[in-house]
């Protein structure tokens, strides 16, 4: 058995990529609603996060064999936990990570290193921000700008009753939440910034299967300032393998399969 980390929708495209070489598999996801698109594709799943311990006891229960992790980028915690629970095992670890984007030179992009520094920034230049970083950390944001006359703060994130529930009691105003699930088309995305007058995006650098492009060019297009949050460096090459191509992933895994 293979555990593999699913936590975006191209790690969903992976989970059938291998599960198509008749590779045995158990993907593990956040939500009930990634485990059903999953299941009915016929991969098993399991549901909700685990700490490195309970993936440890997970993956000595199931006997697995190795583990991928195909979190989001940003999912560092995720990243830890899979990284030492593979140390204590002695098993293979085996990332694959998405795509970066380069933007080069604008003068309204402004790539920071932290959300704090994103939500420092956003603060200086006032206005209507849309925030794009989704609900986990949004209390960093909703401290730094909420009460400020100056500031409209709208939030575009996931439909789910968590980010629902933490919006409202970190006093967000029903009409400054945009609840929808992307991937989003440029053209969507010019439309929310009308509607909303957007003046300052604040995104995070999550690679080019997370419909960043066509967000961040959009937004530079229309004269709006762009808060980029870089990817966070994470040192995956000291405990595996990482591979940026589903094709490399699924010959890797196989290959070790048949070991």
């Amino acid at each position: 058995m293979i555990f593999i980390l699913c936590g975006t929708s191209d790690a969903r495209e992976l989970a059938l990529a291998l599960s198509r070489e008749q590779l045995p598999l158990l993907a593990s996801v956040v939500t009930p609603s990634a485990a059903e698109r999953l299941e009915a594709a016929g991969i098993t799943t399991r549901v909700g996060r685990l700490d490195q311990q309970g993936m440890i006891a997970c993956l000595r229960e199931l006997g697995c064999s190795a583990i991928i992790d195909a979190s989001h980028p940003f999912a560092q915690e995720a990243h830890d936990h899979a990284m030492g629970a593979a140390a204590a095992l002695g098993l293979p670890y085996l990332r694959y990570e998405r795509r970066s984007l380069m933007y080069g030179q604008h003068p309204r992009l402004l790539v920071v290193s932290s959300y704090e520094e994103a939500a420092r920034r956003a603060k200086q230049l006032k206005g209507s921000v849309m925030l794009t970083t989704g609900g986990k950390t949004l209390e960093i944001f909703a401290e730094a700008l909420l009460g400020d006359p100056a500031i409209r703060l709208t939030v575009r994130l996931l439909p789910c009753l968590e980010n629902m529930q933490k919006c409202h009691l970190l006093g967000i105003e029903q009409r400054n939440i945009i609840a929808l699930q992307g991937p989003f088309s440029r053209e969507l995305n010019e439309a929310l910034y009308k509607q909303y007058g957007t003046q300052v995006m604040v995104t995070k650098e999550s690679g080019a299967e997370g419909s960043l492009d066509e967000k961040v060019h959009a937004a530079l297009d229309m004269g709006i300032y762009v808060i980029l949050i870089a990817r966070p460096q994470a040192f995956y090459k000291e405990y595996g393998a990482v591979y940026g191509s589903f094709e490399e992933m699924v010959s890797a895994v196989t290959a070790f399969n048949k070991k």
